[in-house]
């Protein structure tokens, strides 16, 4: 089965997740559905859709934080992937690798 974003959608997987560390030192809790952590997240691009024009499938993008839907399992070639989607408007940055280390200023 491939499966692929429609429209003006992007589907992301590899989302980051787990506390980050801003450059001054202070600990950013991952928020899991509440209010502390509230930041930006790194995601690589799974699939986008014909309108989208400013990302392609590997990039790895930072998105506003809550700007993407709740986890969807799909199995593909034997293997269960994690997807969440997007839209193009929400992508902050673009890195064609992935980023190893992000100090948020967010």
């Amino acid at each position: 089965m491939k499966l692929r974003a429609l429209h003006d959608k992007v589907l992301v997987h590899n989302m980051e997740k787990g506390e980050r560390r801003t450059a001054g030192g202070l600990i950013l809790r991952d928020d899991d559905g509440r209010d502390e952590g509230v930041r930006p997240r790194w995601a690589q691009v799974f699939s986008v859709g014909s309108e989208v024009h400013s990302v392609k499938p590997g990039d790895w993008v930072l998105l506003e934080h809550g700007k993407w839907t709740r986890t969807l399992e799909v199995t593909e070639s034997g293997e269960t992937v994690k997807l969440w989607g997007t839209t193009e408007e929400y992508v902050l940055l673009v890195a064609d690798e992935k980023p190893v280390e992000f100090k948020s200023r967010f």
